[in-house]
């Protein structure tokens, strides 16, 4: 029979929730956003490597070179030292947001409870869970067209399909996606540590086989497509705002996968070996064989898959599609299904469970490309391209979830002090408000002088470098807001903060002090 009352247990620095019937009938729990036990943190640094590999080899990292070059005026060898500086920035605010669920355990959206409230959290969760959809929408397309083009290099019957061939390839792409979800940590563990040394093996073959095929000196040389004279600073700011927004979301999600690692160490390294060289090689890689694809083709092709699509050998396009397809689902599962996954079930955690969430990402998902799987199929005509369509994201989404990690990383290493009351992150009346509003302050000035500027086209410096000038200024407004409000007031079972930490540390007493 289980205990009334949940508790929260320590093994050294890390923690975990006996949950009792208190929590079990709270509308606020359920076993998929739950914190996980101690014994399920087994992640590793080779896990975490492996976890950023799979999803940084993926098309759009192949596209970014082109994205920055022809976008933001910089030149090849701007655009690629640009990606490596803004993916080593991008790092500190992964490894300081991810410190909190490595050591509680928490998913994303819990973590969010501490700052924006126990129901304030659902702003910045579902402003999260939207954008992760459009990109699930976009990668599913890339991964339905690899699908297509395998079947007709195959079948010349599939191949007349046309558009409607991409359009099954769509759905058959969603449903492997939401499958490995459904599945749960260790199938997404399984597929990342799988496909991560596969991937960089492939990725180098190819890197190896279009060199003699590219000036590589002429190509680095190649000058950058912007008025002559014009510094390039203006650029170089811009598009290194557009690179750290490029995993920005990850950056504020990453507990829902740091909550099932075994140390800080592992995911401090994990993440420092798995994202910024991956990264680079990848978005060079695309860059040479752009530069290559008039010598193989006959034309200039960005898009791997299209590149591969024109090759005329059905063994290598069949080989090729399929790594592409492994690169996307590795990529798709993680970085655009398992936060909005977590999102929606905040909103309403007894109504919506893990396998819920995972459908409602891929019904969203389906939704946000309508009108793209519309025009394959001829029944409507738009000449949108989904590539100027993400590269338009880049910028501006960077400008709403700025504020949100300035908060997230000041809550919990300032204001808390690494220090969270686990119960209370899980029931109404605790330590907890409901909403906090120093926090939605904070991000809601931030994102409304975005607007301003977009709208009077007047300060359009805080739009264009928006991560960067919403993620301060959303920092230094929580701190400043949270210094206003009165001390924390006794939780509702009369438990105030030490008396709670004082709980805790009693019950870790009766744990080995071993760390995980």
């Amino acid at each position: 029979m289980s205990e009334q009352r949940s508790t929260m247990k320590t093994r050294g620095d890390f923690f975990e929730l006996e949950v009792g019937e208190d929590l079990k009938q709270s509308p606020l729990f359920n076993d998929d956003i739950a914190p996980t036990r101690l014994e399920e943190r087994t992640w590793k640094t080779g896990h975490v490597a492996s976890l950023w590999v799979g999803m940084a080899i993926c098309v759009p990292t192949y596209t970014l070179g082109g994205v920055l070059t022809a976008y933001f005026g910089l030149s090849v060898t701007e655009a690629l030292l640009t990606i490596l500086l803004a993916n080593i920035i991008v790092l500190i605010p992964l490894m300081l947001n991810a410190f909190s669920g490595t050591r509680y355990g928490i998913p994303f959206p819990v973590v969010l409870r501490s700052s924006f409230g126990l129901r304030g959290s659902n702003l910045p969760c579902l402003i999260r869970a939207v954008v992760a959809c459009g990109w699930f929408g976009i990668q599913t397309l890339f991964g339905g067209l690899a699908i297509h083009l395998m079947f007709s290099a195959l079948s010349e019957s599939w191949a007349s399909l046309g558009g409607t061939g991409e359009v099954i390839g769509f759905f058959l792409f969603l449903v492997l996606n939401l499958y490995v979800v459904i599945r749960g940590s260790e199938a997404i563990r399984k597929l990342e540590s799988f496909s991560a040394p596969l991937l960089l093996i492939v990725g180098l073959g190819l890197m190896i086989w279009a060199l003699p095929k590219v000036d590589l000196g002429a190509l680095l040389a190649t000058p950058a497509n912007r008025p002559e004279g014009d510094s390039v600073w203006g650029y170089f700011f811009g598009g290194l705002t557009a690179m750290v927004g490029f995993w920005a979301t990850l950056s504020l999600n990453i507990p829902d996968f740091s909550r099932f690692v075994r140390s800080q160490k592992d995911q401090l390294l994990g993440q420092a070996l798995g994202l910024p060289l991956t990264m680079f090689f990848f978005a060079a890689l695309g860059v040479v064989l752009t530069a290559a694809s008039h010598i193989l083709v006959g034309q200039t092709i960005s898009d791997p898959v299209n590149l591969i699509g024109q090759i005329d050998n059905k063994a290598v396009v069949v080989i090729a599609m399929l790594m592409i397809i492994i690169a996307t689902i590795s990529t798709n599962t993680a970085a655009n299904i398992v936060s909005p996954t977590n999102d929606f079930q905040n909103i309403a955690p007894k109504l919506i469970d893990g396998k819920r969430g995972v459908l409602l990402t891929g019904l969203v998902g389906i939704l946000l490309m309508g009108w793209e799987l519309l025009r394959k199929l001829e029944l409507i005509t738009s000449n949108t391209s989904v590539e100027a369509l993400y590269t338009g994201w880049l910028l501006g989404y960077s400008s709403l979830l700025g504020p949100i990690a300035g908060i997230m990383i000041v809550d919990y290493f300032i204001i808390k002090k690494q220090q969270l009351h686990l119960v209370d992150l899980y029931r109404q009346g605790g330590h907890y408000p409901s909403v906090n509003p120093a926090a939605m302050l904070a991000f809601t000035i931030p994102v409304a002088l975005t607007v301003t500027a977009i709208i009077t086209q007047s300060m359009m410096w805080f739009y264009s470098y928006g991560w960067f000038t919403g993620s301060l200024l959303g920092g230094l407004l929580y701190y400043a807001f949270s210094k206003t409000q009165s001390p924390s007031e006794p939780t509702q079972d009369g438990e105030n903060d030490n008396s709670r930490r004082t709980s805790a540390d009693n019950h870790s007493e009766a744990l080995s002090a071993e760390v995980i």
